[in-house]
């Protein structure tokens, strides 16, 4: 019985195994630990779902395999006793055999399903986009050499030629990394819009040849962080528009509730707001307020959304990534705030599934607590909006009365992609969301 790389969200295409609990030769019940994999996003432990004897590892510790390859074999106890376990290898042997495409799951223990219909892009690191399935060629090459969808996609796309491209997957498998390599080694035209690529890696080390400096291998995370960025950068036509806020009552609204938080029997409080937490609140309640910007991008068309699902970015260790509250606009403070402290938590472990940081129909971005008072985000395709939140300050703001006083103000700039929000819709928005900030209580009604 065949296990397979299972699949951590449609715009997944490969994983690394970090560890093998199993060795060959092992006995396995269903619900067993087989081994551990990490993702450009999520890590976590895949079980199995059968009986039997791990009869063999295909892919070792360390190795990246693309999402379908068969990762490794359980025999029933009979077949394995009948012939000795084999060993695990150092690297993943070129195989003829190995299959082109995503193997169906047939009795296997790990399964992700993928809908025939329609198959992901890579666009960025946090949410789904689909395009109708096409035939990109043969799954089987020349020579008994197979690629991946992925592979086989890029390479159609990017003039690169199957054939001429070396394979550094398992089993001799062409992956998208060696068609990346591939393009960056003799770029050809492809359509749509060109993604710059910049100088070599050996270009870039020549101009610092007699400077001390360390190599840090890209990992997956940013690797695909990296591409996603230039990707919205070169497609997304941005705007910004900035405001300063308010927070004077927000900070008033939080310290009451704060006080009058219940406690256990234990003294333990039932939550705790923080500023960012009232943010997330009046975001949801602007988006329900101008529905036309409560929007993504959709290529030939727009998808505006009924609820408001916001994307709160967290600075995880090697990039970040966005968990969602959903519905923001019509939860409780006290459950946004908990809400958002477990999806942190799990995010900076690694441990969110794909449900809880892929789509979203706006993002929030806080640097405050950096000090960084102000600065522009870059929009999360296929969003069309993002909002930066700068560090809180005093300063000298004019009263209604002509006098002088000191205020709380907080910056914030909306990024707007300019396809689905016009200038007069965003500013909408923002003054919206500083309404709501500046009057709290009118987003709790």
């Amino acid at each position: 019985m065949d296990v397979l790389m299972p699949q951590l969200g449609e715009t997944v295409a490969e994983g690394k195994i970090t560890q093998w609990f199993k060795s060959a030769g092992d006995a396995i019940k269903p619900g067993d630990n087989l081994f551990e994999i990490e993702t450009d996003k999520v890590s976590m432990e895949v079980p199995s779902t059968t009986a039997g004897v791990l009869a063999e590892i295909r892919v070792p510790a360390g190795e990246v395999a693309p999402v379908g390859a068969v990762v490794a074999v359980i025999a029933d106890g009979a077949a394995a006793s009948a012939a000795p376990a084999a060993e695990t290898p150092s690297k993943p042997a070129p195989s003829s055999a190995a299959p082109a495409a995503r193997p169906a799951p047939v009795a296997a223990p790990i399964a992700a399903a993928q809908p025939a219909m329609a198959a992901p892009i890579k666009l960025d690191p946090f949410f789904e986009v689909r395009t109708p399935q096409r035939n990109y060629g043969p799954a089987r090459l020349a020579g008994g050499r197979s690629a991946t969808p992925l592979a086989r996609r890029l390479a159609a796309e990017g003039g690169i030629d199957l054939a001429a491209v070396s394979a550094s997957g398992p089993h001799g498998r062409i992956v998208a990394r060696d068609v990346e390599a591939a393009a960056r080694a003799a770029p050809k035209a492809a359509p749509g819009v060109a993604l710059a690529t910049g100088p070599s890696a050996e270009e870039v080390k020549a101009l610092y040849r007699d400077v001390p400096f360390q190599e840090v291998p890209l990992d997956g995370m940013r690797r695909i962080i990296a591409t996603r960025l230039v990707q919205a950068k070169q497609t997304i036509p941005h705007f910004y528009l900035t405001a300063d806020v308010e927070i004077g009552r927000l900070i008033t609204l939080r310290e009451e509730a704060n006080a009058a938080a219940p406690k256990d029997g234990d003294g333990k409080v039932a939550f705790k707001l923080s500023l960012n937490d009232l943010i997330i609140k009046a975001w949801g309640a602007a988006l329900q307020r101008v529905p036309a910007a409560n929007a993504v991008w959709a290529q030939d068309r727009i998808l505006r959304f009924q609820h408001c699902d916001i994307g709160v970015a967290v600075a995880i260790e090697g990039g970040l990534i966005a968990p969602v509250i959903r519905r923001a606009e019509m939860k409780a403070l006290s459950v946004i705030s908990n809400e958002m402290k477990e999806l942190a938590a799990r995010a900076r472990a690694r441990k969110l599934t794909p449900d809880e940081y892929q789509g979203g129909s706006s993002a929030i971005s806080n640097l405050g607590m950096y000090g960084v008072r102000e600065f522009s985000a870059v929009i999360n395709p296929p969003q069309a909006t993002m909002l930066a939140v700068g560090a809180a300050r005093r300063q000298a703001v004019e009263t209604e009365d002509g006098g002088v006083a000191f205020a709380s103000v907080l910056a914030v700039t909306l990024s707007c992609d300019h396809r689905v929000v016009d200038g007069a819709l965003g500013a909408e928005l923002l003054a919206a969301f500083k309404s709501f900030i500046e009057r709290p209580v009118t987003m709790l009604v």
